[in-house]
């Protein structure tokens, strides 16, 4: 089994959190440990755990791109048109094909492929 390092933002939808965990894979979810802290902050948890952040909410990317801030990987999802349960197995099914592609690029998963970009 492959072993992914996984930090899910506040602004990701639970269920997939819990897909992640039903498949294996460990999520440390900020929700659950670090609840209303700072999106510097969040990027700071992740880097100092070596890990994938997925997350909802946009302004990560001004973060990186604009404030230069350092990450392991970001994967912005992007699925608002589908439910709970699809938007789960779409990022699911993101990670267990594309991990290593994720690791240390900002990229955007939405309906139609992911987009990455190296920093």
């Amino acid at each position: 089994m492959k072993h992914y390092q996984i930090v899910a933002d506040e602004s990701v939808d639970f269920s997939v959190i819990r897909l992640l965990r039903e498949s294996g894979i460990s999520v440390l979810a900020i929700a659950e440990k670090h609840s209303s802290v700072t999106d510097r902050e969040v990027l700071k948890i992740a880097v100092g755990n070596k890990a994938l952040l997925l997350t909802e909410d946009k302004d990560f990317g001004e973060l990186v791109y604009r404030f230069n801030l350092q990450h392991s990987g970001i994967l912005l999802i992007r699925l608002i048109e589908f439910d709970s349960i699809e938007k789960a197995t779409l990022v699911l099914l993101a990670i267990q094909k594309h991990y290593k592609r994720l690791i240390n690029t900002f990229s955007v998963l939405d309906k139609r492929k992911i987009r990455t970009r190296r920093k």
